[in-house]
């Protein structure tokens, strides 16, 4: 089997893993009963997205980036990270149910024709700075990821707080609201600082272009996290407001994925 097709089967593989996860994860929710097989098949899907991406790294000869998919792939790779080292710490484990589905969209959307290049351009020179600016930045999206999905928690929550459905079987898993909403503070602080240090590499790197249209985004996103870590430690702001910020940010984000390349 060639490399390339097998890799895409590798990756489907970690994709269905992931909607195990999901699909498992949100049955005993309903039930009303905690699970830990949803982090076995978390970590079962991260190792396997791992193996995917050696295999692109050995194709590519360098930081496997140098596609959509491979950016896409390398983002659910840090987004499952962060999952697993947040998870075991804040012992959230229903933080699985609700990041498995943002994992599967985009293992999906790596997969889609025309993403993953069948045959990678192999490099001979590597360029240190261009390699560190494209991994701290993915880096950091798995830690705002992980931000915005702590905080639909935290709107999840906060919302059946409201209503007083208080014997849910979704209510009795959710973590304390104050716990999430330090989660999500917490998590946006660690992806700026992954961003910063990925921008910071971003500007000295080789460019042929100037500062070139992904750089361009990546500094508008940096800026948008940037003042909102700002206002928050300057004044503080209202738990929900900050929940609602860290969600659409990452919407943002997603949205200009195209605009990366």
């Amino acid at each position: 089997m060639r490399r390339a097709a097998m890799d895409r089967w590798i990756l489907i593989l970690a994709l269905i893993l992931a909607a195990i996860a999901a699909v498992q994860g949100a049955g005993y929710v309903h039930r009303g009963i905690r699970s830990r097989w949803t982090v076995l098949w978390m970590l079962l899907s991260f190792l396997t997205q791992l193996v995917v991406l050696g295999m692109r790294s050995e194709l590519r000869g360098s930081c496997p980036l140098g596609d959509t998919g491979e950016v896409l792939l390398f983002s659910a790779w840090s987004l499952t990270l962060f999952y697993m080292a947040v998870g075991s710490v804040y012992r959230l484990s229903l933080l699985g149910v609700f990041t498995a589905p943002l994992v599967c969209f985009l293992l999906l959307l790596a997969l889609a024709p025309e993403m993953l290049e069948a045959s990678p351009h192999h490099a001979e020179i590597i360029d240190g700075w261009r390699e560190g600016h494209a991994a701290f930045s993915v880096l950091a999206y798995g830690s705002l990821g992980l931000a915005a999905v702590a905080a639909v928690m935290f709107l999840v929550l906060n919302r059946q707080l409201k209503g007083a459905h208080l014997g849910a079987g979704l209510f009795r898993n959710l973590p304390p609201a104050r716990e999430l909403s330090d989660v999500v503070k917490r998590l946006l602080i660690l992806g700026f600082g992954l961003l910063t240090i990925g921008m910071i590499c971003g500007f000295v790197m080789e460019k042929a272009d100037g500062l070139g249209r992904h750089l361009i985004v990546a500094l508008v996103q940096w800026l948008g996290y940037g003042l909102l870590v700002l206002i928050e430690w300057r004044r503080g702001m209202p738990a929900r407001k900050l929940a609602l910020a860290a969600i659409a940010l990452f919407a943002f984000s997603l949205m200009i994925f195209p605009l990366l390349k």
